[in-house]
């Protein structure tokens, strides 16, 4: 990913790809809260601020699969779909009973039956 920023900007993308890559790294522990999407981002943003931690982010072991799968276009493996719509369940189930207004548990359960949606029907499933 080629970018043209101002030298001035640069240090401040890369500041931003450590923060979205602290969040990526959040995300691998904690269920319900996405890593991916954070490393994607980092990567981006690395790319912008500096190439060097680009490579480096993509050299991680878990990490960099993550990323070059997505920016190919690839797909979730089937196994990680089922638990990612599974931690949806989870923590969906878990939280409704928290909520006091009805209209907001059926807006929750809303969000996260979509996001089961979203995996199930239009992320590709990667195949071995």
């Amino acid at each position: 990913m080629s970018d043209s920023s101002p030298t001035v900007v640069r240090p401040l993308w890369v500041a931003l790809g450590f923060i979205l890559t602290g969040l990526g790294f959040l995300g691998l522990l904690l269920p319900g809260f996405p890593g991916t999407v954070w490393f994607v981002l980092a990567a981006g943003a690395f790319a912008r601020g500096n190439p060097k931690w680009e490579a480096w982010l993509l050299s991680r072991p878990v990490v960099g699969e993550l990323v070059r799968d997505y920016r190919e276009g690839r797909g979730m493996p089937l196994r990680a779909k089922w638990i990612a719509c599974t931690c949806i369940v989870v923590a969906v189930s878990w939280s409704l009973p928290r909520i006091p207004v009805l209209v907001g548990q059926v807006g929750w359960a809303l969000v996260g039956l979509a996001g089961i949606l979203f995996i199930a029907l239009w992320v590709p499933t990667r195949r071995p």
